[in-house]
């Protein structure tokens, strides 16, 4: 399941690696990020906040390839869906699986698959540093949530 999320800057991130997301009116960075359907971290990437998720798909779509080759299909949610899914399909050979909210559904609906992503988010949440991008470098962010990542495994491990 891949899905992404926009967190506020400090001022400590320069101009140039921060963006601003017009949806969210949110100035920062964005986190994109790819679970397994236990909500465990498979791969990250941190770009500026104003790029598409469409867009931010084939960078994250690219590092989950890179890292697991025998991946046949990734659930996402509706902003991926259009010419994403078709290219998935012609370069990497990867069945998108798009998952969208009900046109007829009022108010909070809760979707099949996406919570999965959601709830990663919220673990990850739960780390002070992660709450805000403190981060000059977008790879130090990346870091940081590889790091929170880890050690919720840990904890899970030891239960």
């Amino acid at each position: 399941m891949i899905d992404s999320q926009t967190v506020r800057g400090a001022d400590t991130v320069p101009n140039a690696s921060s963006g601003y997301d017009a949806g969210k009116k949110t100035k920062g960075r964005k986190r994109h990020l790819a679970v397994d359907t236990g909500g465990l971290l498979l791969a990250v990437v941190v770009t500026v906040a104003s790029l598409q998720d469409r867009d931010g798909a084939f960078r994250i779509t690219a590092r989950l390839r890179e890292a697991f080759s025998t991946i046949e299909l990734v659930w996402a949610d509706g902003g991926y869906a259009g010419r994403f899914v078709t290219d998935a399909k012609k370069i990497w050979n990867l069945a998108i699986g798009v998952v969208k909210r009900p046109e007829a559904a009022k108010g909070f609906v809760l979707l099949r698959r996406r919570w999965v992503v959601e709830r990663t988010f919220a673990w990850l949440t739960k780390h002070r540093r992660l709450v805000r991008d403190y981060e000059t470098l977008p790879e130090v962010h990346e870091a940081m949530i590889w790091a929170a990542s880890t050690w919720q495994l840990s904890r899970r491990l030891t239960r």
